[in-house]
């Protein structure tokens, strides 16, 4: 057996394909696949995925089922016991087995092609060497399950569980401040450009929520992201419809995406794939219609207060106990032998935090795993749609996350669709968990999807989506209580409304923007202060900067550090660091109170609101943390050094000797959170940027050969392979390279070519 990056070039003869398939490799090393048939093109899909990404295939699976630890020990363990809870294999076992014809065959086309790759004599990816282990062999559902991980718990049950944590520390009434900030006031995706208040829940409206909540604490208890718009022909510098933007995830090694081209004689897309998942679900074109998502803030996941018997056998719900449902797991442990794992599930779903036996436990149901989804049916269906509204409707019951889904089509339309499986329920789900035995926060069915917000050629030609509200709260059907504030959308919308000669050049200048909001409410909050002579020249710096935070600024750290001191000083006046470790908080990947205190920080400042001070003003609390942030050494850095990322692939921590060669470096960069140049930080884990842009791309609707696209760090996941890393410098600096489509120029530019014959 070999190891390393397998060859990408020769004839290889592949079991399982009917006709020749042809992969062209352009000079980014991304794979350009053109088959005969559509079967032969998911099989070969497969395959050259496998040939890229099988190690990072494999490891997305056994996350998905909870098998991860067997890989990279205990610290893998709390999500897998998660993922075992929510039984994600029944529920991609169930999926599956409820799929149409033409998703089946998609998905047992793919997995063959997968297989086909782990059977052939190819090198396997070094990981294996590492790890001492041999490839899975792939089943049909399990796409599924690297579907469901990718996108698992994302949105408001982190939100719901801190506020429920926070809630006997602080009140009900201070509970509900913590949110992510609005930007003052919300900026809306639907209509364009209207601004909205938001919807804030009375206590008359929570008390049941949390007098359940109160009555489950113990009795001395104190205790991303993404951008994307449209430009219609008449709004964009190119008389054609233009679609760009970028998607915001954790920096994840190697790229939860991956480049590539598919073509056979039913359709022929480029774009964004999923190793592991055949199609295209997020950011594609197939030459008459081109689509993006971001991250909608839909709320698709309710918490549930149980209330048990004494020996948490039965549950009660109205006047009634009814049995409760158990089942053990045992989750194997690199190098620490197994875990045993009880699983206690009510009508609700499983419980994931608290213990049945003491009376009252949080059960989680969701619709990523509670009800039968159909997301794969929507995958071919998208790949044929020729206009905007025919690939709206192709979406027709997508569930597995929700999304802001926005196209453009070569008829010149464009459009943004809530691509989402909501369910109907109160909106006081949407705050906290909620007394599952009385029934009147149960699910009541679904929002239609015709009743799902829906914009097609808006007046003023021009789409934006960044994690903001989609619409304005109060309406007929609830759809969401936390959401980004606007900042980045309100940004994006100010730049477009400039003039621009060049579509691309917009579209760079608007991926690099580094304009702070919330650093200029910072520094605009400081101005009238008097500080003790140690902390002026921060202070100063600070007052003459543009609110930029680009890599060579210094003043870009200093706020950084001012910005982290006042958070710990929140952090602790509030009492609220005192919450870490809390059970509700450890569900995992778990909830960090100075993590959740930095988004909310902003709007209690704008709002000159001090309640959570302790007794302390904005003006006391700003004083004492220049004086802390004048002596860190965060201060006296350029902001691109002190958040430069640190690309870590998984294994680097179970065999450290391999980390050189695991572990891309990456370069300094500016941006953070609050900025449309998002590479964003977490402040437990100090200034260096954790997430961001995993890609970004541009659209030259009809034009197709202007499009634009980079990862941040390359086509492939070998860490032996030259394009492992070598789109990092152009991602760093906000370039995008040609995104070629037209066959004759894929031909033309190839710098490696595949022939895969018939076995």
């Amino acid at each position: 057996m070999t190891f390393g990056p397998p060859p990408t070039g020769g004839t290889l003869r592949v079991n399982g394909l009917a006709e020749p398939v042809e992969v062209l490799r352009d000079p980014e090393g991304v794979p350009h696949i053109r088959a005969q048939g559509q079967r032969d093109a998911f099989f070969a899909q497969g395959f050259v995925h496998a040939q890229d990404r099988l190690f990072q295939m494999e490891l997305n699976l056994r996350r998905g089922v909870g098998r991860s630890a067997e890989w990279l020990g205990a610290p893998a363990v709390e999500m897998d016991v998660l993922c075992r809870r929510l039984d994600m294999e029944g529920a991609c076992r169930r999926d599956f087995a409820a799929l149409g014809d033409e998703a089946r065959a998609m998905l047992e086309a793919y997995v063959a092609g997968v297989n086909a790759f782990v059977d052939s004599d190819a090198p396997l990816p070094m990981e294996y060497e590492l790890l001492d282990a041999t490839p899975l062999r792939w089943e049909p559902w399990h796409p599924i399950a690297v579907m469901r991980r990718l996108g698992l718990l994302m949105g408001s049950v982190w939100f719901k569980l801190w506020r429920a944590a926070a809630l006997p520390r602080i009140g009900a009434e201070q509970a509900m401040k913590l949110r992510y900030e609005d930007g003052g006031i919300d900026l809306l995706c639907i209509p364009p450009g209207v601004e909205a208040a938001r919807w804030m829940a009375t206590l008359d409206e929570l008390a049941p929520s949390i007098a359940a909540l109160l009555d489950q604490a113990a009795p001395d208890a104190t205790g991303g992201g993404s951008n994307n718009w449209a430009l219609s022909a008449a709004r964009s510098v190119t008389g054609r419809p233009f679609l760009s933007g970028d998607p915001h995830r954790l920096f994840e090694i190697p790229n939860m995406y991956a480049q590539g081209h598919l073509a056979c004689d039913a359709f022929d897309v480029i774009g964004l794939t999923v190793p592991g998942v055949p199609g295209f679900p997020h950011f594609a074109h197939n030459g008459d219609v081109a689509w993006c998502v971001t991250h909608a803030f839909v709320d698709i996941h309710d918490l549930f207060v149980e209330r048990f018997d004494a020996d948490a056998t039965h549950v009660r719900f109205h006047d009634a106990w009814t049995p409760v449902t158990r089942r053990h797991e045992t989750v194997a442990v690199r190098g620490a032998g197994t875990r045993d794992v009880e699983i206690i599930e009510t009508s609700h779903g499983p419980i994931i935090a608290g213990d049945p036996i003491s009376g009252t436990a949080i059960a989680l149901r969701s619709v990523q795993f509670a009800e039968t989804d159909l997301s794969f049916d929507c995958l071919p269906r998208m790949l044929r749609a020729a206009t905007v509204p025919a690939l709206f409707d192709a979406t027709r019951g997508w569930g597995l996350i929700d999304h802001n889904l926005v196209a453009g089509d070569t008829q010149g339309r464009i459009g943004h669709l809530v691509r989402a499986m909501v369910p109907r329920r109160p909106r006081a789900n949407g705050w906290l968990p909620v007394p599952g035995w009385t029934g009147e926060h149960e699910w009541d069915g679904w929002i239609p999807f015709e009743a799902m917000p829906q914009q097609i050629d808006p007046a003023d030609g021009v789409i934006v989506t960044a994690n903001n509200r989609v619409v304005a709260d109060g309406g007929a059907e609830y759809l969401c209580t936390d959401c980004h504030p606007p900042n980045r959308a309100r940004r994006i919308l100010e730049i477009l409304s400039q003039p621009a000669t060049d579509a691309n050049a917009q579209s760079a200048a608007i991926h690099g923007d580094t304009l702070s909001v919330n650093a200029v409410l910072l520094r605009d909050h400081i101005a009238a202060l008097r500080v003790p002579d140690e902390a002026a020249a921060l202070r100063q710096r600070l007052l003459d900067w543009d609110g930029r935070m680009a890599a060579g600024s210094l003043a870009a750290s200093g706020y950084i550090a001012v910005r982290l001191a006042l958070t710990r000083i929140l952090t602790e006046r509030s009492g609220l660091g005192a919450l870490a470790g809390d059970p509700l908080l450890a569900v995992p990947p778990g909830v960090v109170p100075l993590n959740q205190l930095w988004w909310t920080l902003p709007a209690l400042l704008r709002a000159d609101d001090a309640s959570l001070l302790g007794g302390w003003t904005w003006a006391q609390a700003l004083t004492a943390a220049l004086v802390a942030a004048a002596a860190d050494p965060l201060a006296a850095q350029p902001w691109g050094e002190a958040h430069r990322p640190r690309f870590t692939h998984p294994l680097s921590a179970v065999f450290p000797d391999a980390a050189s060669r695991l572990d891309p470096v990456a370069l300094a960069i500016g941006g953070d959170g609050d900025t449309v140049f998002a590479n964003g930080l977490l402040p437990s884990a100090g200034p260096r940027a954790t997430y961001g842009a995993l890609a970004r791309y541009a659209f030259d609707v009809g034009a197709w050969e202007n499009s634009r696209w980079t990862v941040f760090h390359g086509a492939s996941g070998h860490p032996g392979s030259p394009h492992y890393a070598d789109q990092h410098a152009a991602w760093a600096a906000a370039r995008m390279v040609p995104m070629r489509y037209g066959w004759d120029g894929i031909a033309a530019a190839a710098t490696a070519r595949q022939a895969l014959m018939p076995g």
